[in-house]
């Protein structure tokens, strides 16, 4: 089993989340070639859809950047072998915090 060699970097899931996700990605390894990012990001975003709801993202690759917004408890970044997994529910902000991120310019006299 692939997610046994998994080693999570940074999440807020819950443990039970967190399995499902190792259990995900070494189901797709199972299935697709580690060359197929593109569909084992396919498999594990449709299984987290139908676990946990829609709007499940999910990034797969060797070298990538990225700065996402996601919402609490729906984070988990892992490698498994040289192959690095992104799974993240993304979120909006509220017309209340956008208000707050408004960069108000100077009144000119």
């Amino acid at each position: 089993m692939m997610e046994k060699k998994a080693v999570v970097g940074e999440t807020d899931m819950l443990q039970a989340m967190q399995k499902d996700a190792l259990r995900l990605a070494g189901k797709a390894l199972d299935q697709y070639d580690v060359t197929e990012s593109t569909e084992i990001a396919r498999f594990i975003k449709k299984e987290f859809d139908q676990l946990y709801g829609q709007g499940w993202q999910c990034i797969v690759g060797r070298d990538f950047g990225c700065f996402v917004t996601h919402q609490c408890g729906c984070f988990i970044y892992f490698t498994i072998g040289t192959l690095s997994i992104l799974l993240f529910r993304g979120a909006v902000a509220s017309e209340e915090e956008m208000g707050r991120q408004i960069v108000m310019e100077p009144v000119q006299p």
